[in-house]
């Protein structure tokens, strides 16, 4: 049974015939009736269509005849087709929808042609040997580029491998490119595979099939304070022409160019900067460049300002740069040479300086070292008072203080530091002296001493301080109030002097005696004839006795405190010893003054001397008089104790006595001060009732009252309320109704000055249209002129005459006989035949 398919126009069908095996198409637009050894391979199916800027790629397309797009066919029929092999149709030749063939395949869908805009292109390969348009010859495997601005239009011999953009190159930078093969670049020159070039042309550049992008170099930029270190990784020409071995290094400053790109073969050492030195300062170069270009290695260069330069490569500053040597007129350099050379800064004849020399340059001035010289210390004069000085030392050993005058040092001088010993150092910073307390550097804020200034200790006043010179082996004394300066050869005598209670050697260390009058206390153990034994306190004035001014007797005797509480003790010991307890205890004072200053023509004396060094005891006080037995203790105690109770008993009596009368004296008036507050409490408490019922009367009257007022008060307020809130009613009445007439009033002036205004901008306006009007007519028959309106005027009547004339009639007029004829219009109203 047959059957029927509508195919509907730009559509086609494939329709198998089974007799022949063969497909054959039909298009529409028709209604195809199947037979029954027919049968649709391919449904109806839209023709393709190829808009304009498309094409289509045809899979095993159809062999077409020549110049004819009629296939070519077998002997059934059967359109014959180029298996594996594709053709690209584009909407120039295929700009009608078409079919495709039985065999035919459609690549993909209908694509839009590449367009290939400016500075970009696509990188072609062949997929087989072809021959191109341009008659060149394209083997399997070969790329190449289509370079825009263009449309590609694609080929089934070549493929598209990806879009290729050009690099952009700004002015002063470059890229770096590479050859992948041999070839010849744009410019004619053979590239080797892998060698690297750079591309420094401004503006765009596609790379070549046979080039691959390295990098993009961007410039170095210099500035006139800037510089770039540079260095040869091989053997090269630089771009400005100058040859360059592998190693060397070099700078491209900004004189040279004010960008630098870097070469294949170049590459970046570091950025130097310009070295700057004003009119006071210098520097010194290390390995300077020569003449010959070189580094000059192990040589010094000075470079004074003021002056700006690079650094060359190799080279370097030993110290940085160097502030010159300003020296002021107090002021000195000491300077050694290193090397041989003639000084020329002396005045008049050059001196030969040799390795070693030492010599001293003085201020004011301003110096600058060579560079055979060295600088050993700047040196500035020293100031010294006339009670100040420092110790100087040659270099032959002698050494000196200079004290009293502004010093400074030459080149064969240096100060010599003076060694004192701790207890001296601790010794010279205090005045202190006492026998009874010892005497530390804790107890003194000490602070270095400056060993090269003079050692110098302020004498107190009516004291002593021996001086000993060991290299002249002598001693001087001196006196307070006095400033001893030592030589450098001289030292302290340091004293060690017995302290403490009792006295004890080697507790005091001092330089300095005192030479009195002056105490001292000492504690002694002594035994009386019966066998007592008492400690003794006793106090000692003395003084030095100073015959011809012989002070050096004081220093002869090293401990003359423990030497002479050693003799006045044993003294006192031998008094005790021949007197009883009682006898010495009642008469201590005079027993010890008789043994001690002892007696001539019998009369004590009043002085006990010490004849080695003048030590001379003035005065012996006995303090206290203790028992050291524990049995003699307490019958002292005893006595003591009684004698105590005794007196304590009757100054007990005395005042109980005493107490009792006062106390009788108090309670009788005790008695009568109570019976007054109570008569003075009985009128207090009357007067208090009477106040209460006047309170309570004065209350209830005053609340009956104050009841009375608030009720009149809060019916007036009320009152006044009612006709306070009328009179603002009516007042709210009054200003709402004024507001209301203001406001209509106000809109109805407002309304009136509105049209007022309206008319008269109207009348305005029309007056100026009429003027210009008036106005334009004015200039119209101005520009016209009187003649062109004439003509104008004629210009009809003579053309309607003109016409009755060319009609060969003379010319009539119609009317009704009620109408106005108008003789200036009357030739329009004329009739002809």
């Amino acid at each position: 049974m047959s059957q029927l398919t509508r195919i509907r126009p730009f559509q086609y069908i494939h329709v198998l015939d089974n007799n022949t095996n063969t497909q054959r198409v039909e298009i529409g637009p028709q209604t195809f009736t199947i037979q029954d050894h027919e049968k649709i391979v391919k449904t109806p199916t839209t023709m393709i269509v190829v808009p304009p800027m498309h094409y289509a790629r045809i899979q095993d397309p159809y062999i077409r005849k020549a110049n004819s797009r009629e296939p070519v066919t077998d002997k059934y029929g059967q359109a014959q087709v180029r298996h594996g092999d594709q053709e690209i149709r584009f909407s120039e030749e295929w700009s009608t929808p078409f079919f495709l063939y039985p065999g035919e395949k459609l690549v993909n869908q209908v694509t839009k042609l590449e367009i290939v805009g400016i500075n970009e292109a696509l990188r072609l390969k062949a997929e087989r040997d072809f021959v191109d348009e341009k008659k060149q010859k394209r083997v399997a495997g070969d790329e190449w580029l289509f370079v825009g601005p263009g449309t590609y239009k694609p080929k089934v011999e070549e493929t598209i491998v990806k879009k290729v953009e050009a690099y952009i190159i700004k002015k002063g930078c470059g890229i770096k490119v590479q050859a992948n093969k041999a070839f010849v670049d744009k410019t004619g020159k053979s590239r080797a595979a892998g060698q690297t070039w750079i591309i420094r042309e401004m503006g765009a550049y596609l790379l070549h099939v046979d080039e691959s992008f390295v990098q993009e170099i961007n410039p170095i930029k210099l500035k006139p304070t800037k510089a770039v270190q540079l260095r040869a990784v091989d053997n090269f020409t630089d771009s400005y022409g100058r040859e360059r071995k592998a190693g060397e290094e070099w700078l491209i400053t900004f004189d040279i160019a004010e960008t630098h790109l870097l070469g294949i073969y170049e590459e970046k050492v570091k950025a130097v900067h310009i070295t700057t030195l004003n009119a006071r300062q210098y520097c010194m170069i290390l390995n300077p460049i020569g003449k010959d270009g070189k580094n000059q290695y192990g040589i010094r260069k000075l470079v004074k300002g003021e002056c700006s330069f690079f650094l060359q490569p190799g080279e370097s500053l030993e110290s940085g740069i160097l502030d010159a040597y300003v020296l002021a007129a107090d002021e000195g350099l000491l300077l050694k040479s290193n090397e041989s050379f003639l000084d020329e800064r002396v005045s008049e004849k050059p001196i030969e300086r040799k390795p070693g020399d030492y010599w001293m340059v003085f201020g004011p001035c301003v110096y600058v070292p060579p560079v055979e010289v060295e600088v050993v210390e700047r040196r500035k004069a020293i100031p010294l008072d006339k009670n100040e000085g420092i110790y100087v030392r040659s270099w032959s050993g002698v050494i000196r203080a200079q004290i009293g005058k502004t010093y400074i040092l030459d080149y064969d001088e240096y100060l010599w530091e003076k060694e004192l010993t701790q207890e001296t150092e601790t010794l010279i910073k205090s005045t202190k002296f006492s026998d009874d307390d010892t005497f530390s550097a804790s107890d003194i804020n000490m602070k270095p001493r400056d060993k090269t200034r003079v050692v110098s200790y302020r004498v107190p006043h009516n004291s002593a301080v021996q001086i000993y010179d060991y290299k002249a082996n002598t001693s001087r004394v001196v006196c307070g109030p006095e400033l001893v300066m030592l030589e450098p050869d001289e030292q302290f005598t340091v004293l060690s002097l017995s302290g403490r209670l009792p006295k004890r050697p080697n507790m005091i260390k001092t330089i300095a005696i005192r030479l009195g009058p002056d105490f001292m206390t000492d504690v002694i153990e002594v035994e009386t004839g019966d066998h007592a034994r008492l400690r003794l306190k006793m106090a000692y004035n003395w003084r030095f006795d100073i015959k011809e001014n012989d002070y050096s007797r004081i220093f002869v005797v090293r401990d003359f405190v423990g030497d002479a509480c050693k003799a006045i003790a044993s003294l006192v010991r031998a008094a005790a010893a021949a007197s009883a307890f009682d006898v010495f205890h009642k008469n201590s004072a005079e027993i010890i003054t008789q043994a001690v200053f002892g007696e001539k023509d019998g009369r004590v004396q009043e002085e006990f001397e010490f004849v080695a060094n003048g030590l001379v005891i003035t005065n012996i006080d006995v303090q206290s008089v203790e028992p050291v037995d524990e049995s003699t203790r307490e019958s002292l105690m005893k006595s003591v104790q009684l004698a105590i109770k005794i007196t304590a008993e009757k100054q007990e009596r005395s005042a109980k006595h005493l107490a009792q009368t006062t106390e009788q004296k108090a309670r009788g008036q005790i008695e009568k001060q109570k019976i007054l507050n109570a008569k003075d409490a009985e009128k207090e408490i009357k007067s208090y009732t009477e106040l209460q019922g006047l309170c309570k009367a004065i209350e209830q009257s005053g609340s009956a009252k104050a009841d009375a007022q608030a009720r009149v008060v809060a019916g007036e307020i009320k009152g006044n309320l009612e006709i306070k809130t009328a009179e603002l009613n009516a007042k709210a009445t009054t200003i709402k109704s004024e507001s209301e007439l203001a406001d209509t009033t106000a809109t109805q002036d407002v309304e009136v000055n509105y049209k007022a205004e309206k008319d008269k901008l109207e009348l305005t306006k029309a007056e100026k249209l009429a003027q210009i009007e008036s106005d334009k007519f004015k200039n119209l028959v101005k520009a016209i002129g009187p003649n062109t309106i004439k003509a104008i005027a004629k210009a009809g009547p003579q053309t309607q005459a003109k016409l009755l004339r060319g009609l060969g009639l003379k010319g009539y007029l119609m009317t009704d006989g009620n109408s106005p004829i108008n003789l200036f219009n009357a030739a329009k109203g004329m009739v002809g035949q």
